[in-house]
This record gives structure tokens, C-alpha cells and sequence, in this order.
């Protein structure tokens, strides 16, 4: 029987949050590329998985072209989530692009698959964690407001709009509620049922987030939570990150 997790809420909730601090990604891109767990240095190497790497909110799979160069650096297979712009309903986007995507690999590699999901991208990956459980070996979240949407208001205004262009495009397609949080698709459904404990999961969450309230990207179990010090964007762009995703992927502690 599927137990139930800590929820999602339902309601959507506009932040405060702190949306200029996410300049300084720059600089953590520096920092990124003089560092040796870049080059795959001091890190656990990888044992020729695939890793299924997926895009946030707006975001394409082309912003984690330099994330996915070095997962292969360090052993692993890395995949394109395949989805296209992440705006779109969550339902569909992994019921006709994400779910194939994790069956090539697993195909590929003959082993179940790692997901790594940045911001709303995380939040697909622990969906088809929950959906498809006999396909994922672990799921890693970078930013991914999974316990509900707590966001800048900026990204708020950007989400309605997504949503009226999804009731325009799909009309009866979707359901009414498409993109809010008292939709009653799968994907928001599976959210609600915890990961079996045989699946490694990893919550990374910054406090220095300006766009997603970190307070939503944590499971609640310090066994799985991970706090670092970044920028949203920079989640993918950090060398704590990397190192941190390195260990996790391996199994050993950081």
C-alpha cells in the first residue's frame, strides 16, 4: 500500500523573496570552472549510469548542457529530459516526453536510471520517481518547490500566464484546474505518496534562494535534505552542488 507524504499545498503563495541576489550566479560560474571537482577531481567516479537531467520552470535542456559534460566526466550517461520548454502541464509533459525518455535509458544502460531535477524540473523527477519506481535508482531535487509553490511574485505572474496558453492550446485536454495546485491530475496526485525506501533520494535546498522559498524544497528528513550555500540558478552552476550531486549519486556520504 503507497503511504501517504507531508503533502502538497494547494494554495499558491507569493514571496518576498530576495530575486537580485541571483546575479551573483556569475560569479559562482568562476568559481565552478577553477575548481577540480569541475574536472572531475576529488569526486566519487561514476559507474556508466544514465542520469536524466531536467530543465525548471521556462528552462530548456540547453542551460544543462555544462551540468550534463560533467556527468559524463566523472562515469556517468547523461540524457536530455527530452521535453522541450518546461511550460507545458506537468501531466503531459511526462506522459509523452519524460517517461520515454527514462525507458531509452534504462534500455541503454540495462539499470534503473538517476533523475536529477533543477527548480519545477525537480518536481517532475520526483513525480515519475513516485510513478515509476521499478525505473529510478535515485532522484536528486536542486531548488524544487515539490511541498508546494512558494515563489517571487515575478515567477507567480509567469506561471498564470503559462497556464492560460495550456487552456488555450489543450482546451478539454487538461483539466480545469491545469496548473494550479487543486488540480487532480497524476502528477500532482503522485507528489502526495512518499518514495519507497529503497529509492535514494536527495533534497538540495539554499537559503539564499530568490526565487523559490528554500522552506519548500526540503522532504523534512535530514537523512535526504542538504543545505548549500548558492543562488537558485546557481544550483547548477556551483561546485558545492557538484560535489555534493557526486557523493549522492554514488551512495557515499559527502
Amino acid at each position: 500500500m503507497a503511504r501517504r507524504g507531508n503533502g502538497v499545498r494547494k494554495e499558491y503563495e507569493a514571496v518576498p523573496l530576495p530575486i537580485w541576489q541571483e546575479l551573483l550566479v556569475g560569479v559562482e560560474m568562476v568559481y565552478l570552472r577553477v575548481s577540480p571537482v569541475y574536472w572531475g577531481f576529488g569526486v566519487p567516479k561514476g559507474d556508466g549510469s544514465a542520469v536524466v537531467v531536467i530543465p525548471g520552470f521556462m528552462g530548456t535542456d540547453f542551460y544543462l548542457k555544462e551540468f550534463r559534460s560533467w556527468l559524463r566526466r566523472i562515469g556517468y550517461v547523461p540524457y536530455d529530459s527530452g521535453i522541450g520548454v518546461n511550460a507545458e502541464c506537468p501531466n503531459l509533459l511526462i506522459k509523452h516526453h519524460l517517461n520515454e525518455t527514462i525507458r531509452k535509458a534504462q534500455k541503454a544502460t540495462r539499470r534503473k536510471v538517476h533523475l536529477i531535477g533543477h527548480s519545477l524540473g525537480g518536481v517532475l523527477a520526483r513525480s515519475v520517481a513516485s510513478q515509476m519506481p521499478d525505473r529510478v535508482a535515485s532522484v536528486i531535487t536542486l531548488g524544487a518547490p515539490f511541498r508546494g509553490v512558494s515563489v517571487h511574485p515575478s515567477i507567480l505572474r509567469a506561471a498564470e500566464l503559462v497556464r492560460g496558453q495550456i487552456l488555450d492550446r489543450h482546451g478539454k485536454g487538461v483539466l480545469p484546474d491545469c496548473y494550479t495546485g487543486a488540480c487532480t491530475c497524476r502528477f500532482l496526485e503522485s507528489l502526495n505518496t512518499r518514495l519507497p525506501k529503497t529509492m535514494r533520494q536527495t533534497a538540495v535546498y539554499t537559503r539564499t534562494d530568490g526565487i523559490v522559498d528554500w522552506q519548500v524544497c526540503m522532504t523534512g528528513n535530514r537523512r535526504y535534505d542538504f543545505e548549500v550555500s548558492a543562488t537558485h540558478i546557481g544550483l547548477v552552476f556551483n561546485p558545492i552542488v557538484y560535489n555534493l550531486v557526486a557523493h549522492r549519486l554514488a551512495g557515499v556520504a559527502p
